[in-house]
């Protein structure tokens, strides 16, 4: 597991985080189609909070993008450095994320969020920002729409309908299971919406949620345990 430090420079107060994402918006990258879905490895990224000892955690498993087989897995543990603001929350998780990733023994390939990239409402999410920071391919497979509307897609497995925000289409909802509520894809960085859709629908043969998300987001939760254990809170008795 590896452990997050904290470098000087880092936005501490919204306006400086707006300015920061203002400046990295314009290096996404929009006319990649990006890798073919099941080549090579993709990697999902997660994270976990414990917000009374002010700690994340973050996990990065690798899959075989064929398989689905875990390739290589790792853990970042860090101190939470900025408050909970919706639409900046890239800023609590990405240091912590990007420890996960350096620690990884083996390029990760196409990575995705648990999360959003265009779909934003600076649309510059966390696909986007960790896209752009590290030049990977990403995409956002998110559990809600956030603020966006959408008609329901059909009932089968692989049907979508377009993530609006007004006219523009930010996203899609697209149905992973046949009747089963959608998630709602949107490119990051490097990757097109359609390519985006097709890994996502890859990478989720039995569960509404990607693989790459399910094993990431148990991971870091086993990490975060793991980091509770070694930060006692003040005045608790010793367990």
């Amino acid at each position: 597991m590896a452990t997050e430090s904290t470098p000087a420079g880092r936005p501490v107060t919204e306006e400086e985080a707006r300015a920061v994402q203002d400046g990295l918006r314009a290096r996404v990258v929009l006319d990649e189609p990006g890798p073919p879905p099941g080549t090579g490895h993709v990697t999902g990224v997660d994270v976990a909070y414990d917000d009374e000892r002010d700690l994340v955690a973050a996990a990065a498993v690798v899959l075989d993008a064929a398989s689905l087989e875990v390739v290589a897995e790792a853990t970042a543990v860090g101190r939470i450095s900025f408050p909970y603001v919706p639409g900046l929350l890239a800023f609590r998780e990405i240091p912590t994320v990007l420890a996960a990733l350096d620690a990884l023994p083996c390029p990760p390939g196409l990575v995705v969020c648990d999360g959003y990239g265009l779909a934003h409402p600076r649309r510059f999410g966390l696909a986007s920002h960790l896209g752009v920071l590290t030049g990977l391919p990403t995409i956002g497979v998110a559990k809600n729409p956030f603020t966006f509307t959408h008609d329901a897609p059909g009932t089968s497995r692989g049907s979508t309908s377009p993530l609006l925000a007004g006219s523009e289409e930010v996203g899609r909802a697209l149905r992973t299971r046949d009747a089963v509520k959608p998630v709602f894809v949107s490119v990051g960085h490097r990757v097109s919406l359609d390519n985006a859709c097709a890994h996502t629908l890859a990478l989720t043969p039995a569960y509404r949620l990607p693989e790459t998300t399910r094993r990431a987001d148990a991971l870091c939760r086993r990490a975060l345990a793991e980091a509770v254990l070694s930060h006692p809170l003040e005045g608790a008795p010793p367990s």
